[in-house]
């Protein structure tokens, strides 16, 4: 008999919590039938309403369900770092709590991995209906930069929906790095992986915790994380500058000489002289993004801290720490 232990992180989901929970208990009863077991594990990420109350009331009603409370929001790759590290299963997937992962696809998944001998099943997106046309706009040149300057293989449309077997779980959990970019990470470990496309589905409901900005700041994570090319263009900016830098000195020492004219040329002389400091500002930009990274990273901080979590859980050896 095989056991499946689903992931859920939550942040402010006291809504969609209870119309989660109604789908998945179908596709768990439907899957139990076949002899699949179930742990349904909802990591808390800090929520400021109810969400952990909800949490509780579910583990009151249904003894398949658990809770890991963070002891603040440490964001979404925290708490599915700290879902896989408590997994006892022999797969583990990753939804989101509003439905925009379909728990319909999991049977389909499950038999992709179990009978065609695939390491994980990850889902995309072949629409963005519902999403603010400059959002998509970004999010599809993301997907294309990453993959032009990245040697990870990055799927525009990916979701974070993803069913996996013990092995692929285990080589994600060696990788403890405390700045996460889990697609990045999903492509890095390699293994064979079937991708499922389906149509874009909205959230049932509540409202979405990514804004803009939060989103870029994620995609600089990634950038920074999985690819040196920012930091080889400031190189090559560099050396272009000092070379227009020395012509133009030559320039300047000819014209000197021949025509004596020092004064001319004051405004030329200044946009270039902004044009080169601003080179140096931004070369100085990235080499202080990728400097930031290694400085968080040798501090060894905990990826999360726990709060609370239900009683099964504390009883569990493999997850009675509280830090992770």
């Amino acid at each position: 008999m095989s056991r499946i232990s689903v992931i859920v992180p939550c942040y402010n989901e006291q809504e969609s919590l209870k119309f989660y929970y109604e789908e998945m208990s179908r596709v768990m009863d439907e899957m139990s039938k076949d002899g699949v077991e179930f742990e349904l594990l909802l990591v808390d990420d800090g929520s400021r309403d109810a969400t952990l109350s909800e949490m509780r009331q579910l583990h009151e009603l249904d003894n398949r369900v658990h809770y890991i409370s963070f002891s603040r929001n440490f964001g979404k790759e925290s708490a599915i770092y700290a879902g896989l590290s408590h997994a006892a299963g022999d797969y583990a997937v990753i939804m989101d709590a509003d439905l925009q992962d379909p728990p319909s696809l999991l049977p389909k998944m499950y038999r992709l991995v179990t009978e065609e001998g695939y390491d994980s099943v990850a889902t995309r997106r072949v629409t963005r209906k519902g999403e603010p046309p400059i959002r998509s706009f970004f999010a599809r040149l993301f997907y294309r930069l990453m993959n032009k300057i990245s040697e990870t293989d990055l799927v525009d449309g990916a979701r974070d929906y993803r069913l996996m077997n013990r092995k692929f779980v285990d080589a994600i959990l060696s990788l403890q790095e405390y700045n996460r970019f889990s697609k990045g990470l999903f492509g890095w470990v390699g293994f064979n992986t079937k991708w499922l496309e389906y149509e874009n589905v909205e959230r049932v409901a509540g409202e979405t915790k990514w804004s803009f900005w939060k989103l870029f700041r994620y995609s600089i994570e990634g950038i920074v994380g999985f690819s040196t090319v920012p930091l080889t263009i400031s190189s090559i900016f560099g050396v272009l500058s000092c070379v227009f830098a020395f012509l133009f000195m030559l320039f300047i020492i000819v014209r000197r000489l021949c025509f004596g004219d020092p004064v001319a040329g004051w405004a030329s002389t200044a946009t270039i002289i902004l044009f080169l400091g601003g080179v140096q500002l931004l070369s100085i930009g990235i080499l202080g993004q990728y400097l930031a990274k290694a400085y968080l990273e040798v501090k060894h901080r905990p990826i999360y801290i726990i709060k609370e979590k239900d009683e099964a859980e504390k009883t569990d050896g493999a997850s009675g720490d509280k830090l992770g």
